[in-house]
C-alpha cells in the first residue's frame, strides 16, 4: 500500500483545483501519468511525498501475536506524513484527510495530535478536496509502478505479471491469484497474506493443517507420540559435545537471523 500528502499554498487551491485533479480511482493510467507529471513539474508551488509498506509489512503488523489493524495502520502512516512535511519546514494551516474508519474521532484525534492545524477529515475526500485527490494520484502512480517492476524472491520461473487492478472485483486479479496460490506455502510476497481475499482463497484451496497443540499440551501430545517436544530442542545436550548439524540453513531462518542455540 502507498499513502501520500500533497501540499501548496492555501492562495494556490484555486490554481491546482483548475489542474483538473480527480479521484485516482476514476482516471485511467495515462491521466494519472500525465498529471502526476504536472504536479511533479509544478515544484514552484505544489509539493508531495510517499510512504510505502510492503505487502509483507502490512501481513505482519496485522498477523502478530499483538494485533495492529488496518485502520490503525493507516492513521499512524498518516499521522507520520503530517509530521513528515511539519519536520520539513512547511507551515501547515489546514489538512483534508480521507476517513479509514469514523470520520467524527478520527478528525478530533488529527486535532489533539496537531493543535492550531484546522483538520477535516471526510469519506471520499479525494473526490471533494483536490488536494487529497493529487495525493492520491501521487500514491496510485508509485503503486502502480512499484507493481509493474516487483522482483519476485521466490523462484517462480516465468511470471505472468497480468495482475489486473488489484482489486477483489477484477476477473484478471483473481486468476492470478488462483494460478499463483501454493496448497502450502500460500502466495509470493507480493500478495497480503491478510487479505480477506486472499485468506478465503488459502482456506478454500489450500492444504488444511491441524495444529496438534491447539487441542492438548505440547509436552503431553509429544509423550503421547513417543516424540520430542518443541522444549526438547532448547535444552542443553547431556554431553555438549554434539557435532554441529552441517545441513545448509533455511533461508526463512537467515533472512530473519534465526540460530540455533545449545543453550539458553
Amino acid at each position: 500500500m502507498v499513502y501520500g500528502i500533497c501540499f501548496c499554498p492555501v492562495s494556490k487551491k484555486q490554481e491546482l483545483k483548475e489542474s483538473k485533479v480527480a479521484d485516482s480511482k476514476t482516471l485511467t493510467e495515462a491521466e494519472r501519468e500525465n498529471l502526476f507529471q504536472k504536479l511533479d513539474e509544478a515544484k514552484g508551488y505544489v509539493g508531495w511525498a510517499l510512504q510505502i509498506l510492503s505487502p509483507n509489512t502490512i501481513s505482519t503488523s496485522m498477523l502478530q501475536r499483538t494485533k495492529y489493524n488496518l485502520n490503525a495502520l493507516s492513521h499512524d502512516t498518516a499521522i507520520g506524513l503530517i509530521q513528515y512535511a511539519l519536520d520539513s519546514g512547511v507551515q501547515l494551516k489546514e489538512v483534508f484527510v480521507d476517513t479509514v474508519g469514523p470520520a467524527e474521532k478520527y478528525e478530533e484525534k488529527l486535532s489533539k495530535l496537531f493543535p492550531g492545524i484546522d483538520v477535516t477529515v471526510r469519506p471520499k475526500a479525494d473526490s471533494l478536496f483536490p488536494v487529497v485527490s493529487a495525493a492520491s494520484i501521487c500514491a496510485k502512480v508509485a503503486r502502480d509502478r512499484i507493481v509493474k517492476g516487483w522482483a519476485f524472491t521466490e523462484d517462480l520461473g516465468e511470471v505472468d505479471t497480468d495482475y489486473g487492478s488489484g482489486y477483489p472485483n477484477d476477473p484478471k486479479t483473481k486468476a492470478w491469484l488462483l494460478k499463483y496460490l501454493d496448497p502450502v506455502f500460500g502466495y509470493p510476497q507480493l500478495v497480503r497474506f491478510s487479505w480477506s481475499t486472499a485468506q478465503t482463497l488459502m482456506d478454500s484451496k489450500g492444504v488444511t493443517v491441524h495444529w496438534e497443540d491447539d487441542d492438548e499440551d505440547g509436552e503431553k501430545s509429544a509423550q503421547r507420540q513417543n516424540n520430542k517436544s518443541m522444549l526438547a530442542y532448547f535444552s542443553a545436550s547431556a554431553g555438549g559435545n554434539e557435532p554441529k548439524p552441517t545441513h545448509q540453513t533455511h533461508r526463512f531462518f537467515t533472512e530473519r537471523r534465526l540460530r540455533s542455540l545449545d543453550t539458553l
